[in-house]
């Protein structure tokens, strides 16, 4: 019923794509597909994840972007979108070559019926960024794309320059995505919770344990570079989350949607709305500035509401949530019913 997300991971060649993807594979609690151009670098033994639960499927042959009708990615897609898989999202590592804003639009008008966009995470070198990939007067064009912008290798900077540098590429970023949400990250330590859902703080035991196996590779890799012990040593996302136990207002859920709280990088939900023939479900995710709404097979007895983001103020959000059940009718918003339809017809 519900659509697994494709994330994408973009970056040109040596941003760090791969250390952010290792990191994300090493969380517990999450079924994850890869697909990737080649394994060559990734902490996870190729043979032994196809065919499992967690599966990996590798695209060769050039960038993502240049497949031929993306055949190739289509069909990798398909196959891990499979209900039988249970997947909660896929992760897609581009090659360096691989445009952004063409494969975000292959992921929107992708013919794979049981997936969604899920963000394209835009890697960026932050050492060696205004030496080898932003070098014109104007900001490079695929910035447009991404949804998350992680900064990368910042500690590698020299101190005295590090805040200069991060307002610089965050003001490059801005001028022609207002919208991205920029945030750093050491060795590639990306809050999962950003990203992707997690049920659970340990590996699903009905999986090949992939996340075991990542952490496991890393940790021999620590031990090889003294002091770098800190696996989890990362900023941890905000989260504000309220309960909805009885129907919301349509009209105040497309206005959260469009203006999601100041902070919130990802919001998603169920919720219960009155319509003209009886109540009606909808589960709702955002992610940036892109939403996706599908119609539930039966409304929620009690719905909820979850917004995340590495700068969100928790109070703030929990009352733009909560304001979508106090605006609650007993009487069908038609207007508001509408405006629903249009984002769940687009959705589809």
């Amino acid at each position: 019923m519900t659509r697994v997300p494709v994330i994408a991971v973009t970056g040109y060649l040596g941003s760090g794509k791969t250390s952010v993807v290792n990191h994300l594979l090493r969380r517990p609690g999450a079924r994850l597909g890869v697909v990737v151009n080649d394994f060559g670098e990734l902490n996870v033994d190729a043979a032994l994840v196809t065919g499992q639960i967690d599966e990996a499927a590798a695209i060769s042959g050039g960038c993502l972007c240049c497949l031929p009708d993306a055949g190739g990615l289509d069909e990798a897609l398909e196959h891990l979108a499979h209900p039988r898989l249970r997947l909660d999202a896929v992760l897609l590592e581009a090659s360096g070559a691989a445009d952004p804003i063409a494969l975000a639009r292959l992921l929107r008008f992708s013919g794979v019926e049981r997936i969604r966009p899920g963000g394209v995470v835009e890697v960026i070198d932050a050492l060696e960024h205004f030496r080898t990939v932003d070098v014109r007067p104007e900001p490079p064009a695929h910035y447009r794309a991404a949804t998350l912008v992680v900064l990368a290798k910042t500690d590698l900077i020299a101190p005295g320059d590090r805040e200069q540098t991060v307002g610089r590429i965050s003001d490059r970023v801005r001028q022609c995505n207002p919208h991205a949400q920029i945030v750093t990250a050491r060795h590639g330590r990306l809050d999962p919770a950003l990203v992707f859902d997690t049920a659970a703080d340990e590996d699903p035991a009905d999986q090949l344990p992939i996340a075991r196996l990542a952490r496991e590779a890393a940790m021999e890799a620590a031990r090889e570079v003294p002091g770098d012990h800190a696996e989890e040593d990362h900023e941890h996302a905000r989260a504000a989350s309220v309960p909805l136990p009885r129907t919301g207002s349509p009209t105040a859920l497309v206005d959260l949607l469009e203006r999601p709280p100041s902070g919130c990088y990802r919001l998603k939900g169920r919720i219960r709305v009155r319509g003209l023939r009886g109540d009606r479900g909808y589960l709702v995710n955002v992610v940036g500035t892109a939403i996706h709404v599908a119609s539930l097979p039966a409304p929620p007895a009690t719905g909820e509401l979850v917004a995340i983001g590495m700068h969100l103020d928790p109070i703030d959000a929990e009352q733009r949530l909560r304001a979508v059940a106090r605006t609650g009718s007993e009487r069908p918003d038609t207007a508001g019913l509408k405006r629903l339809s249009r984002y769940r017809r687009l959705s589809d």
